[in-house]
Parts: structure tokens; sequence; C-alpha cells
């Protein structure tokens, strides 16, 4: 199902450029650490899907991962370093195509956007395969995403071009949420912290409505007013709970001896 980028070219000289840094270590092992979070929590598919953040003092440089590797498999070493242009500045191997064209164009047409985490994750996919709106606002988790969400509902084949790129860029404006119809979720957050605990829970709003509504039983939507409000209150502590929740999940990891700081 994956393509590797025959455009992408081989590793160029970084002699030029400053790589190593403590805040951009500190982002390796945050982003490797939450391919192998993704992977504890059955959020991956195959060696396909993507994350991508950018690199600390370099707007126009991200971190993603190399095709071929499972997200359990990602390390902080592993990471990849791509400009917008299609080289490989730091790290050996090549982005899949489509984590390529679709990253480099949001990270690019989307500078408020440092992390970008796109998977095929079982609950939040399936809300994309029906008709109508993906996320109903049913329960206090779903709210945390009130208005935040973005829907493409013109499903477009792999995304191998720029164009595609640019298109999905738009479609996502200034949501933080997008429903790929017919195809998975992006979340797109301010650091790497907001992007997973986003991600976390929309998968686990997304795993209760389908529970719901595999009831059978009516649904009960919460009104307007009140779902912005609830909205209102989880955002006002949405970084610093975002920040404890990635660093809880970070010392769990350590915890079973997964070694992805490495």
């Amino acid at each position: 199902m994956a393509h590797t980028l025959s455009s992408v070219g081989s590793a160029q000289p970084s002699s030029t450029l400053r790589l190593e840094s403590d805040a951009i270590m500190q982002t390796r092992i945050e982003l490797a650490a939450c391919f192998q979070l993704a992977a504890q929590y059955g959020f991956e598919e195959g060696i396909c899907n993507h994350f991508s953040a950018v690199v600390p003092g370099h707007e126009d440089l991200f971190f993603v991962n190399p095709y071929g590797y499972a997200f359990s498999e990602i390390t902080a070493s592993r990471l990849l370093i791509c400009d917008f242009d299609g080289h490989v500045v730091a790290g050996e191997g090549k982005p899949e195509a489509t984590a390529f064209y679709i990253h480099a164009r949001l990270h690019r047409l989307k500078p408020r956007v440092k992390a970008a985490f796109h998977t095929h994750m079982p609950n939040a996919t399936a809300l994309c395969l029906l008709e109508g709106p993906p996320l109903l606002w049913l329960g206090q988790t779903a709210l945390k995403f009130y208005g935040r969400t973005a829907i493409d509902e013109n499903y477009n084949g792999l995304a191998l071009d720029d164009s595609e790129g640019d298109r999905i860029a738009e479609t996502i404006g200034d949501a933080d949420i997008v429903f790929f119809k017919n195809h998975g979720v992006m979340v797109a957050g301010g650091s790497i912290a907001e992007a997973w605990d986003d991600l976390y829970y929309l998968e686990r709003a997304a795993e209760v409505q389908l529970k719901a509504m595999s009831s059978n039983r009516p649904l009960k939507p919460v009104p307007h007013d009140v779902a912005q409000r609830t909205y209102e209150q989880m955002r006002a502590g949405d970084k610093e709970s975002a920040r404890a929740h990635l660093d809880s999940a970070m010392r769990e990891l350590r915890r079973r001896g997964i070694a992805f700081d490495q």
C-alpha cells in the first residue's frame, strides 16, 4: 500500500546546518515516543502512516519516519530530517511518498502546525467511512474537539504530488483535526505533546461513539451551549494537560524498557 518517493534526493551535506542541539534532540525523543505509543495502542497500520514535526530552529525542515519501518521500530536516531523540496538532509533512507507530499506541504503552508500525525487508526477511520458528520457531540471526550474539526469529503486517491498536498492543507484550514472521508485522520498540533494528546483522545471518542451507535438506541447529543462551554473549559488547560500526558506516557515506555530515545 505504501509507495517510495523516487523524487526525494539522497542525503544532502548538512555541514552548514546546525542539526544538533538540546531542543532538536528532545524533539527527536518525543516524536519517537509517539510512534512507540501509537504502536502500543494499535494506531499504526503496517509500515504505512506517518508523523512529522518541525525541527526546532529550522522552520523549513521537518522530522518524519523513514519508509519501510513499523511504528514500533522507530527510535530517535532513525527519524529523517527533510526539507520542503524533497531532500533528506539527515538520516538514512527516504520517507514514504504520501508522507512527504502531505507533511511537506502542510508544514510549509501552515506554519502554526508544528506536529502532524496521520493515521488510519481503526475507530476514527471507521467514522470516516460513514455518510454525514464523523464525530458527534455525544460525550465529554468528544467535546475536546468541538469546533476544531474539518472534513475532507473528496477522497482523491493517494497524495503523490504537491497539488494533493496543497489541497489537503487547504482543507485543514484553521482546524486541528481533519477527517478524510474514505481514508483516515490527521491531527495538526502546536506541539508534539498536543498532537499526541489529541490523537489519543480522538480515538477514544471515536471508540465510545461507535459502541453507542452499535446499540441501535437513540443517541443523546449535548446541547450547543453546554458543548461550547465544556470545550472552553477543556481548552483552558489543554497545553498543560497534554504536556503531562506525554511525560507520563514516556515514563511508562521507559519503565517497560522500550528504548525509543536511542
